[in-house]
């Protein structure tokens, strides 16, 4: 079975969801209290170049 999210947790108690739906991604960043903060969707090529920046910050 796919995994459809998968939830990152910050050392500041805050958390990032990824939702795959269809040919789309929803990201969703919620407080430390779980109070959603933002919701961003965005098309699977955006995603793609979206970790490419991350890849390249984080290196």
């Amino acid at each position: 079975m796919q995994r459809t999210s998968s939830a990152i947790h910050t050392v500041d108690g805050s958390s990032v969801t990824i939702r795959r739906r269809g040919d789309r991604f929803d990201l969703e960043t919620k407080n430390e209290s779980g109070e959603t903060i933002s919701t961003v969707v965005m098309s699977a090529a955006c995603f793609a170049a979206l970790r490419a920046q991350m890849d390249e910050v984080a290196a």
